[in-house]
């Protein structure tokens, strides 16, 4: 498993003295720390910026003292070892695991966590211990610990014993979980952004870890477009609007062009079949419903139209436009809609229609004046799965009123299946109510591993891009060795 391990000797550490020696250095005053390269040396007093970190040797130095214009090294040598380990070392670590990011420490570090870095794990530079091997390539210490032992093949079988690794086809599998059906120039039918009560036909023109941007049927340019999940419930099958009575926005466009074929019906995401012969939602029955327009509200909403297959036309009591063109289609299972009283008894704000002026609102004086009936308990969607989720939790999270975006989130509130979703670095106000099973929720790290662009959190009006800070950090986690590809050099 070692034969393409480099153990490290002293005479390496000799060669590298030596050529030190060679250069003259003036003396200079012992408080100032000092950085030599090419022969010159230079001076800073501590704590002032400017300052850099070579990423081969881990020396400190004045910034401007650094070699070429990244300021990455402090020498030639370093640069060319830098580059020449890029291309053959690979380096043993150890994790803690949070999502798909995993904590990760050198081999060799030991207690010193000053080292440690959070790295994806899905990334190809992570692999079983025995790649190296396997592919010839030597496997090396981090620079900076060489001279802490003469015989790193004999320290490396002594960390490994009964130590785990990641499965020899982990690449693998990787690869496979981001393929998706949904392909570029598949028809759809998606609800239309400007008139929410109604769907339109759509494009896909780019699909990425499963998050689809859809082109409307009309736009030419494409530039009137709408992101969403494959298992979005924004999106359905060729067909689905007329099949239960939903309205359509028809397109002008006659004929479907060349490479254009309907998304078949089994891709989309599947619902609960209901029974509606018995008792069931009947037209003006009110209810509490998340506010497609305002996601941070749970708002007072009637139903105003039955459909076939378990759907519902949801209106938002005192913010509905005349000809309904903003009612919503729920489903009858889903998690955006509740009983009335549900927000009293969870102790969560409920927005009263605009212009009530009988506050604090109470439902039952509300049906009497409207003369309305709460829709039966019994017909909601009381699941709650066993999620995990907890209060502080980190996350990235579609922005669900900015779809194309997806932010470093926090869970700030749980009540049952119901999560507080809160964009960090931002105010309040645009806190979002999501259901725990959303396809809009993914885990730390999805982003790196999908290609997606996350948004970073925005700190005192600068953006924040040391993500890991914001990670915990879970001591007891399980311990695991694997090989870091071309990723560190200390």
């Amino acid at each position: 498993m070692f034969d393409g391990y480099d153990s490290c000797s002293e005479d390496s550490s000799s060669s590298s003295s030596s050529e030190d020696s060679d250069e003259e250095v003036p003396s200079l005053p012992a408080s100032l720390p000092i950085i030599k390269t090419n022969g010159q040396v230079y001076t800073y007093p501590d704590g002032k910026a400017g300052m850099a970190t070579c990423e081969m040797c881990g020396m400190v130095g004045v910034r401007d003292a650094f070699y070429s214009k990244t300021k990455r090294f402090c020498s030639v040598s370093c640069s060319r070892s830098y580059s020449s380990n890029s291309k053959k070392a690979s380096i043993l670590a150890r994790l803690q695991v949070t999502c798909f990011k995993a904590l990760l420490r050198y081999e060799g570090f030991d207690g010193d966590s000053g080292r440690d870095f959070w790295c994806n794990i899905c990334v190809p530079d992570i692999h079983p211990v025995g790649w190296c091997a396997a592919g010839g390539k030597p496997l090396v210490p981090p620079k900076s610990i060489q001279h802490k032992c003469t015989n790193w093949k004999a320290f490396l079988v002594k960390c490994l014993t009964g130590a785990k690794t990641l499965p020899i086809d982990f690449s693998t599998k990787v690869q496979q979980s981001m393929q998706f059906p949904f392909k570029k120039l598949m028809r759809v039918e998606v609800v239309d952004k400007t008139h929410l009560c109604r769907t339109r036909v759509a494009l896909v023109e780019q699909v990425i870890g499963g998050r689809l941007r859809l082109v409307y049927e009309e736009c030419e340019d494409g530039s009137d477009d709408f992101w969403c999940h494959m298992y979005s419930p924004l999106i359905h099958s060729i067909g689905w609007s007329r099949g239960i009575g939903h309205r359509f926005k028809r397109s002008d466009v006659s004929k479907k062009l060349d490479g254009q074929v309907d998304a078949p019906g089994q891709l989309f995401a599947k619902v609960k079949d209901v029974d509606q012969s018995g008792e069931w939602f009947k037209d003006g029955m009110k209810l509490e419903a998340i506010d497609p327009l305002n996601l941070s509200a749970i708002c007072v909403a009637t139903v105003r139209k039955v459909l076939a297959d378990g759907y519902l036309m949801i209106g938002i009591d005192g913010s509905e436009a005349a000809d309904g063109s903003d009612w919503f289609c729920y489903h009858s299972t889903s998690p955006s809609i509740f009983p009335a009283g549900f927000c009293e008894i969870n102790t969560i704000e409920l927005t009263p229609p605009r212009g009530y002026t009988k506050l604090p609102f109470r439902w039952f004086d509300y049906l009497r004046e409207t003369g309305s009936v709460a829709a039966p308990v019994k017909l909601f969607n009381k699941e709650v799965p066993n999620h995990g989720f907890r209060p502080g939790m980190k996350l990235e999270a579609v922005d669900l009123m900015e779809p194309r975006l997806v932010c470093v989130a926090t869970v700030t509130r749980i009540v049952h299946r119901l999560l507080r979703i809160h964009f960090d670095g931002w105010e309040d106000e645009y806190d979002q109510w999501v259901d725990c099973e959303s396809p809009d929720l993914y885990p730390v790290g999805w982003c790196q591993l999908t290609g997606y662009q996350l948004q970073p959190p925005a700190v005192l009006g600068e953006f924040y891009w040391d993500f890991s800070a914001f990670i915990h950090k879970d001591k007891d986690g399980q311990r695991y060795i694997f090989v870091v590809q071309c990723l560190n050099s200390f």
